[in-house]
């Protein structure tokens, strides 16, 4: 049976969220991968269906496809991620909207790892 998740995160902790998403189907996730997204989710909006940024993550393990729309005036980025078809993904997928939905401190201390968005610098 295959389902699908959903919830938010911080913006600044997409990359990491995807990253780690990326690993559990086996997918080897690059800077071109992240480039994409990058640009895909600038012009995004979480209240209209219509503008949602969706990338696949195709890998051995299992094939997400993953929906992507930033919060107009907040920080926040909505993510929707279908594909899951096993218990344990299922419950993988829900800890990394938990815990990067919580982390209000950047991923990773890297301006490499760090998400650009343009509400960045507010204080969530």
């Amino acid at each position: 049976m295959t389902e699908s998740i959903a919830g938010w995160i911080w913006g600044r902790n997409l990359r990491a969220f995807l990253e780690l998403l990326s690993g559990y189907a086996g997918y080897a996730f690059d800077e071109t991968d992240w480039e994409s997204i990058e640009a895909g989710v600038q012009d995004t909006d979480d209240e209209a269906p219509d503008s949602w940024y969706s990338y696949p993550l195709v890998g051995p393990n299992a094939t997400f496809e993953v929906a992507l729309a930033q919060a107009v005036g907040g920080q926040e980025v909505s993510v929707s991620v279908a594909g899951i078809k096993t218990p344990e993904l299922r419950l993988r997928a829900d800890t990394l909207l938990s815990a990067f939905g919580s982390v209000r401190q950047p991923a990773c201390s890297t301006a490499a790892h760090h998400v650009p968005l343009p509400l960045d610098g507010l204080d969530a």
